[in-house]
């Protein structure tokens, strides 16, 4: 019955065609630009035309962090915003907050209410700045009991209002922060808005001690890529595995998959297209600028690429993808899958956060310049950044743990779990000549010479780019490659905004110090860039970081390596290296252990249910199919002898398959018994341990058994989609 399922599932996506959607228009009919419909769901106080010009320099003052939001202003801006959202359509608002999960939390309220018993619309100022979703029914680490329930959502004025549509309705959606009655933070936006106030403060700071007087506000810019799988939905439903974890738990690899490097940048198909196509219009209603999409390298994987915009705003963007990904793909029959390794053996999925540091001059503080051995601010920067990895780095490697993001860490696509930052040759024998204290002769060939007349020379970067790095320089920013596709990249940019704040403190008073001291400011700069280079000189590698020679040579430089997230996130509970978070004022320290205690729960949680599921689809599906063969061979060979016909080769495959069920039955036997035993302690660091340590290396040999099974089956016996259906069938 189930082989039936999975033959009638081909055959539906095979019959697929591509959807077509609405592009924008005018009443003409006409197509409009892009950019006269880019933003046209996203609300903007400048157009407003009930907002006095007091008003709006009042909001952008608000928005600015330089004046605080009074309620006769927020009471003229909810008016502002209803009017705007109901000319649009809409009938209800949102507060849309981020809690632990990872994801976003919404609840709708109409805007419907009574003025006696005349009903009318409202949108009051306590509306839009204030709500109260239950605290205690989102991860909280332990910090709210199940009847301390009050919590509040907050609205972030730094972020933009925007418009969800839906078939039937559209809905006014406020991005804002999620907070505990006491104040704790219980989400990933408050901590990145607090490490947002302390860059200003402190790079600021930076900016005015080396004479940049005209520099009053810094922020951190973010472009973050987003990786993506899409199989067809008839093959997902087929799959318990990836309904339940978002990963095949088990699967044969086909013979041809990404080896020969043809799908990378290759033709989008014309289905996969429409569906980009759909994505990005969609992106486009909400002011959010999708740049580049493309085929990645394994097959069935893509990628989109959004402009650079303030990392706050970046992260909501961010999390409106993922969610736009999902939502866009099932009316075209596909699934999202945003796992970070959905399939074993090819390429996962990652999502690269570009990362720089810009003030509201127009300077960005990582562009190294044509000369960057003679910008002394622009090392010195550099240097400071390296630092802060270097001194961090257990902390830059929490940032990015989880349970799905260990499949993919250190893999043959992925960065190690090591953490180190790529520099380039250029700008790395730069930094050998400022430790050394010798003179750096720059190259004269600035041109790649391409050999071709028809082709136009290419200007040489400072930088190569590194994909084996965690962290790597390329051009003008550093690129956080290390951070998983599905996570939500506000916590990573939290916890890296926090580390260069920490450093950076330091930097000022080296600064202050040898300022007043006479030195010249590049003399200054010079020397704090000699300090931090010389300091964290072992984080520094251009190598390729998938090497085992890495790994070896990290020891040496005693660098750390938490391969698994029960390691990586037990540096929260060491306050020697979480106390810059809370000196920095990003993060209290009953929410650094909510966040250890969360983390952990979670990774307990999703394992549980990975491993639950693996048990269940080897009793109900895979030893049912093995069985029955066994019994078809055991009569064919029985036919066989008493026919005097040769039986060898039945034989031989009823052995191997006979005693691969028999090892197959054997270590989910063994696995559900340590799981069930598990559950018995209240040890939860103990029992992640024996799962990462233990229980997911048997999962692994499962898996191996039943690809082994998979493989001596008839294919049309098979209950599942196979990796061919999915990675291939569109």
């Amino acid at each position: 019955m189930a082989s039936d399922l999975r033959l009638k599932a081909r055959q539906t996506v095979l019959g697929r065609k591509s959807r077509k959607c609405n592009i924008p228009s005018n009443e003409q009919g006409k197509f409009l630009k892009v950019s006269q419909y880019y933003g046209d769901n996203v609300y903007n106080y400048h157009l407003s035309k009930t907002l006095s010009l007091e008003d709006k320099d009042n909001l952008k003052k608000v928005i600015e962090g330089t004046a605080t939001v009074t309620r006769e202003l927020a009471t003229k801006v909810a008016n502002s915003v209803m009017d705007w959202a109901i000319s649009k359509g809409a009938t209800h608002f949102c507060h849309w907050f981020q809690p632990l999960t990872g994801s976003t939390a919404e609840k709708h309220d109409a805007f419907l209410d009574f003025d006696n018993d005349r009903p009318i619309e409202r949108l009051s100022a306590s509306q839009l700045m204030q709500g109260e979703p239950d605290a205690s029914s989102f991860p909280n680490g332990g910090s709210r009991a199940t009847f301390e329930a009050r919590g509040y959502t907050t609205w972030d004025l730094t972020s933009p209002i925007f418009i969800k549509e839906s078939p039937n309705g559209k809905t006014l959606v406020i991005p804002t922060a999620f907070v505990s009655y006491h104040g704790d933070a219980l989400d990933t936006k408050t901590p990145l808005l607090r490490s947002d106030l302390k860059i200003n403060e402190v790079v600021t700071k930076f900016c005015n001690i080396i004479g940049m007087n005209d520099v009053k506000r810094v922020i951190t810019t973010c472009g973050i890529e987003q990786e993506y799988f899409l199989i067809d939905k008839a093959f997902y439903f087929g799959r318990q595995d990836i309904v339940m974890t978002g990963r095949a738990l088990f699967g044969s690899l086909t013979s041809r998959n990404q080896q020969l490097e043809d799908h990378y940048f290759g033709m989008i198909e014309d289905r996969v297209l429409a569906y980009m196509q759909e994505v990005e219009i969609e992106l486009y209603k909400l002011g959010i600028p999708a740049k580049t999409r493309h085929n990645e390298v394994a097959p069935g994987q893509f990628e989109l690429a959004p402009i650079f915009k303030d990392s706050n705003v970046a992260s909501d963007n961010n999390q409106m993808i993922m969610t736009i990904l999902r939502t866009v793909a099932l009316k075209h029959d596909f699934v999202c899958l945003l796992h970070e390794k959905p399939f074993a053996g090819v390429n996962g999925s990652g999502k690269h956060l570009n990362w720089s540091m810009s003030t509201d001059t127009g300077v960005n503080l990582l562009e190294p310049g044509q000369n960057p051995h003679e910008n002394f601010r622009f090392l010195a920067v550099l240097a400071t950044v390296t630092e802060a990895v270097f001194r961090h780095q257990d902390m830059m490697r929490m940032g990015i743990a989880s349970h799905s993001n260990d499949h993919r860490l250190g893999a043959n696509e992925a960065p190690p779990s090591i953490m180190s930052v790529f520099l380039g040759d250029t700008l790395n024998m730069i930094v050998q000549a400022i430790i050394s204290g010798s003179a750096y002769v720059a190259s004269d060939k600035k041109f790649l010479d391409l050999g071709a007349r028809q082709l136009a020379n290419l200007a040489k970067d400072n930088t190569d780019r590194n994909r084996t790095s965690p962290f790597a320089f390329t051009g003008n920013k550093f690129e956080f490659r290390a951070c998983g596709s599905s996570a939500s990249p506000g916590y990573p940019l939290s916890i890296l905004n926090a580390a260069v704040c920490d450093v950076f403190e330091e930097t000022n008073a080296f600064l202050e110090g040898e300022i007043a001291s006479g030195r010249s400011v590049n003399d200054a700069l010079s020397a704090l860039s000699k300090k931090w280079y010389t300091h964290a000189k072992n984080i520094i590698f251009n190598g390729d970081g998938y090497s085992e020679e890495w790994r070896k040579e990290a020891e040496k430089r005693g660098l750390t390596n938490h391969r698994t997230t029960p390691e990586a996130i037990s540096v929260l509970k060491d306050s020697a290296k979480t106390n810059f978070l809370v000196q920095t004022g990003i993060f209290k320290e009953g929410e650094i252990e909510t966040r250890h205690n969360v983390m952990l729960e979670r990774y307990i949680k999703c394992r549980d249910i990975e491993l639950r599921t693996l048990r269940g689809m080897v009793l109900k599906q895979v030893l049912p199919v093995a069985v029955d063969y066994k019994g078809a061979l055991a009569k064919n060979i029985a036919n066989l002898k008493a026919s005097g016909v040769d039986h060898s080769l039945e034989t031989e495959l009823l052995t191997d398959l006979s005693a691969l069920s028999k090892s197959l039955f054997e270590q989910v036997t063994k696995m559900t018994e340590v799981l069930d035993q598990l559950h018995h302690g209240s040890d939860e660091e103990k029992t992640a341990r024996v799962i990462a340590q233990e229980l997911m290396p048997q999962s692994v040999q499962i898996a191996s058994l039943c690809n082994q099974i998979e493989e001596i089956v008839p294919d049309e016996a098979w209950p599942v989609p196979k990796f061919y259906d999915m990675l291939f069938i569109r």
